[in-house]
């Protein structure tokens, strides 16, 4: 195992938990955050000499548990949660802490990644954000099936949705399509297809995976990642496949395997440009033994640079 943190440019990581599911259409993702600790997060990132702070949880509405308006389901509660972890994000990085969120279903990542993109503009860097995920998360109010802005939060950083949300982090849009690689993407609703085609987003599906395989794949999301670069994973489990990671509330069949997600963290790690992490979607009340944070917790350790060998 390598003891020489990739991650030597901040002066720690902090956890930050959001304990909500407002964005989702399942219940028990406001779970995830005290899985995650019980899972052994803290005292898996700190075996790397790494100094680790629990902020604890963030505090906001309580989901309501209603229908979609005009599109949305819960958007003022979701306002509300973002906004919140935007600040405690933009906080952590202001204090040159690598924060990790610890959600909590997709929607948040609206709040964490305004807060890093503002971050960003302000030091004057390059914004790479990896978003793994079995979804394409593009969807509008005009197009969504459901009004879950958990399926939205790509199109909402990039400029596609209600300005309470575009806007978060001063900016819109808060990110640019290229600053996005989507990887793991196998589930994508009619509607989305063709706005992420127009965005022009780089997507690595499963097909793509499949023919090219993970490792070129990951090159290729990796690519002209240099020193003046934030990286920002954007981990929502459910990029796994099922079999591995059945605690989601949105599985989808034909995921990666455990190798190939974990030569993902592993690739990532190689770069030492890890600067912001989320960790979204794990559902224990849909879990086995909490197994699904526990693998989430061993891809977090490959992240900061665990290996079976010492590598260059």
């Amino acid at each position: 195992m390598n003891t020489v943190p990739p991650t030597t440019r901040s002066a720690g990581v902090s956890l930050i938990g959001v304990p909500t599911d407002i964005g989702a259409g399942t219940l028990g993702a406001r779970m995830g955050p005290e899985a995650l600790r019980v899972a052994g997060l803290a005292q898996a990132i700190q075996q790397f000499g790494i100094d680790v702070k629990d902020c604890g949880n963030l505090r906001g509405p309580a989901n309501p548990w209603q229908a979609a308006v005009n599109g949305f389901r819960h958007l003022p509660e979701v306002v509300q949660w973002n906004q919140l972890l935007h600040d405690a994000t933009y906080a952590e990085l202001a204090a040159n802490r690598l924060p990790i969120m610890l959600g909590g279903d997709h929607c948040l990542a609206i709040g964490s990644i305004s807060a890093v993109a503002r971050h960003c503009r302000a030091q004057g860097k390059k914004l790479r954000v990896l978003w793994f995920d079995a979804h394409a998360d593009f969807n509008t109010a005009t197009l969504t099936p459901s009004g879950n802005i958990h399926g939205m939060p790509v199109a909402c950083l990039c400029g596609q949705g209600p300005q309470a949300l575009t806007d978060m982090g001063g900016h819109v849009p808060a990110l640019l399509p290229k600053e996005i690689r989507q990887i793991g993407i196998r589930s994508v609703d009619a509607g989305e297809k063709r706005l992420v085609h127009d965005m022009g987003i780089e997507v690595f599906d499963m097909r793509f995976i499949d023919e090219m395989g993970m490792r070129h794949a990951m090159e290729l999301a990796l690519a002209l990642v240099d020193a003046n670069t934030h990286l920002h994973v954007s981990l929502d489990v459910d990029f796994l496949d099922p079999d591995i990671a059945p605690g989601v509330g949105t599985t989808v069949r034909g995921g990666p395997t455990y190798r190939e997600a974990q030569l993902c963290m592993e690739m990532i790690a190689d770069t030492g440009r890890l600067a912001s992490l989320d960790l979204v979607e794990l559902n224990p009340a849909l879990d086995i033994q909490n197994k699904t944070a526990e693998l989430a917790v061993d891809l977090v350790e490959s992240l900061f640079g665990k290996s079976t060998l010492m590598r260059r």
